[in-house]
């Protein structure tokens, strides 16, 4: 089933619809322990897993400028809710007005009413409705009233870290990668279309480099990372610096990815770039000489890291 992104249109009956709710910003394990146990009640009715989610984050919405840096934008954030395996994917439209629903319509004339839902799995923190005024105990009161159950799940921590979309958007501009993939349960990654650069690369430097024109908005802190880089279904080694190439005095944060042993031409192309370990901070160079030397060293180190 494609995803749904119109209720009013939508005709079709779920079997046993088990669901869940939310942003959903980063498919994180939080997020996948909801996604788990909804399957797992599904299976247990012989039904269908559910999610809603929405585009865009509501305090986009809300609070114009104001909004988070998201982990995953939408479409890769749906992409990421399909390989978790589940049935049904709602991925409804966050307006001013969808906000103004209250609490009881929102479960009364859509979850109910329109979906059908014999069961619902939310998050421990879970609020809803105008003003956020509905929580779990309403949830409950609505499901008893309602013949519909509700599964709460608590707050999942990995090393006594609490897994949050907050946490993990400290540690990606922190530079932790490593942090951040437990929490994620994958490596973070950034997306974008191949531009043209300076052209120093590999004209001056010798080592031509993808400069990305970013779609996602969450980057990592400034510096150099071993990274994997993503060129339609083929996976290639790689070094990232994302900065101002203080050598050279840019003005502008620029992400310039060294691809190992590629010759291919990129430019507008998409491709991802999954980080896999932060090497250094960016820094200064004194010639264009010792920069070479310092990108043939990193160049060696992310070998060693990506072959062990």
């Amino acid at each position: 089933m494609p995803v749904i992104s119109n209720l009013e249109q939508f005709k079709h009956t779920i079997r046993n619809p088990v669901l869940t709710i939310g942003n959903f910003d980063g498919v994180h394990k939080g997020h996948l322990s909801l996604f788990h146990l909804t399957k797992s009640r599904a299976a247990a009715i012989n039904g269908q897993s559910v999610v809603i989610t929405f585009d865009p984050h509501p305090i986009k919405v809300m609070k114009p400028g104001n909004g988070p840096s998201l982990i995953t934008l939408t479409q890769q954030k749906l992409e990421l809710i399909e390989y978790a395996g589940m049935d049904v994917i709602f991925c409804l439209p966050f307006t001013r007005e969808f906000a103004s629903i209250s609490a009881r319509s929102f479960v009364q004339d859509i979850l109910v009413n329109k979906i059908g839902i014999r069961e619902i799995v939310v998050g421990y923190d879970y609020t809803f409705g105008a003003g956020r005024e509905g929580g779990i105990e309403l949830l409950e009161s609505m499901g008893r009233a309602l013949d519909f159950k509700v599964h709460v799940v608590p707050p999942v921590y990995v090393e006594n870290i609490l897994v949050s979309s907050t946490s993990i958007r400290s540690l990606v501009r922190e530079g932790r990668l490593h942090e951040a993939k437990r929490l994620l349960g994958r490596d973070y990654q950034v997306g974008g279309t191949v531009i043209k650069g300076e052209n120093r690369g590999a004209r001056l430097l010798g080592f031509p480099t993808a400069n990305l024109e970013l779609i996602d908005e969450l980057v990592p802190k400034r510096g150099v990372y071993v990274v994997r880089v993503l060129v339609a279904d083929r996976k290639y080694d790689g070094v990232t610096n994302i900065g101002y190439n203080p050598t050279f005095g840019d003005a502008g944060l620029s992400v310039e990815t060294h691809i190992l042993d590629f010759q291919e031409d990129l430019l507008g192309k998409q491709i991802r770039i999954k980080f896999i370990e932060r090497l250094r901070d960016e820094k200064t160079f004194e010639s264009i000489e010792d920069l070479v030397a310092q990108i043939k060293r990193d160049i060696t180190r992310a070998t060693d890291i990506l072959n062990p």
